[in-house]
């Protein structure tokens, strides 16, 4: 299970200063339904492989928590932090040796993503856990996910650490999570990035 300490370092890592930062309320963006080309493979993403005109070549199978894959007539390819287009490329490249001039394409199924394109929600709610991301994502959608806040959690002192690529650095925003769950204001609801954190603290008595 995620600890407080955890917490702790992350919000040591963030820009010290005065008040923080608050996010727009969410709204929907169209997108693809699945992972774009771009995708990076992760651990245990289910990968659906298809060898044009050789289905006994095609499957669908499971990244290993090590990394590769296995598929029939190659054995240990690492898939973890290249594209599905990437992955095609190598696989190509290893059937040749076997098929005149494969043609392969890779789909993600279902995916969890690398570390980086993961949320966390740590602190005082039922389940702390990290979420794969997936577009549109919301705060909501994270909080439903973990069960919502603990008994004794202080939602509306929840933070959200965002590491901000233009200022090289962490940056800390609030979170009116009691407002959005308990009251059900829309305006709390902000939208999600890959790599967000999100840290629930415990109500001082």
């Amino acid at each position: 299970m995620l600890s407080m300490g955890v917490a702790a370092m992350l919000l040591g890592g963030c820009a010290s200063g005065g008040g923080h930062s608050e996010l727009p309320p969410a709204s929907f963006v169209a997108t693809q339904d699945r992972p774009s080309e771009e995708y990076v493979i992760g651990p245990l993403d289910q990968l659906n492989i298809f060898v044009w005109r050789n289905p006994e070549l095609s499957s669908k199978v499971q990244v290993r928590p090590d990394g590769r894959i296995t598929t029939p007539l190659i054995n240990d390819m690492p898939a973890v932090g290249k594209t599905p287009a990437m992955l095609a490329d190598d696989m190509k490249v290893a059937l040749s040796e076997y098929i005149k001039d494969p043609i392969v394409s890779v789909i993600v199924e279902n995916f969890s993503g690398t570390f980086s394109q993961q949320v966390r929600i740590i602190g005082a709610t039922e389940k702390p856990a990290s979420l794969p991301y997936r577009a549109n994502m919301t705060v909501l959608d994270a909080m439903i996910a973990v069960g919502g806040l603990s008994q004794y959690a202080a939602g509306n002192r929840a933070k959200l650490i965002r590491f901000d690529r233009a200022k090289n650095r962490q940056v800390e925003y609030k979170l009116k999570l009691s407002t959005l769950l308990k009251k059900g204001d829309p305006s709390a609801n902000v939208r999600l990035e890959p790599g967000d954190v999100i840290i629930i603290p415990e109500s001082m008595f």
